[in-house]
């Protein structure tokens, strides 16, 4: 199938804040077709899907779902409305499913002391080295570049230090 564009977002379909998913909405015009792989690439939860799907075809625009095989114009018979209700409810069933069974298998893992997070960015060494100079006033954004850490990763060790001096 051939697409004049593509969107696609690198954040969690469950975040709130996603840029590319604004793009898709604003996009369209109608009589424009917005093909999506599966409903739970689209939406997380029944009532986003359901929002997003009647925005779409009240503008006149088709969505098109290759994994269910289904497709919605807005002059969609009743039996269409059930489907977009099942499927959506089913994607949305199969991703709290998803997610309980990944919280199972970390609780498992770091019971038996396999699952640590993720490695520690700073040594002691390069953290004291840090916090020396932050408090010679170095600007924040400086470090993080000195350092090879994001900004929020400076933030967080600058956290955790004020946590371990109350």
């Amino acid at each position: 199938m051939q697409v004049d564009r593509t969107f696609t977002d690198k954040a969690s379909g469950k975040d709130i804040n996603r840029p590319k998913l604004e793009e898709l909405i604003a996009f369209p015009r109608d009589g424009d077709t917005i093909v999506v792989h599966s409903m739970d690439r689209l939406a997380r939860n029944l009532d986003d899907l359901r929002r997003l799907v009647q925005g779409f075809t009240a503008r006149g625009i088709r969505a098109e779902f290759i994994k269910e095989s289904l497709a919605f114009t807005g002059e969609d018979s009743p039996m269409s409305t059930l489907l977009l209700s099942v499927m959506g409810a089913f994607a949305e069933f199969e991703r709290a499913l998803i997610r309980e069974r990944q919280r199972e298998g970390i609780a498992i893992a770091k019971a038996e002391g396999k699952y640590r997070g993720r490695k520690v960015k700073l040594s002691p060494e390069k953290l004291q080295e840090l916090r020396r100079k932050l408090g010679e006033g170095a600007k924040k954004s400086a470090l993080a570049k000195e350092f090879d850490i994001s900004r929020e990763t400076l933030y967080q060790y600058l956290r955790e230090t004020r946590s371990a001096n109350c």
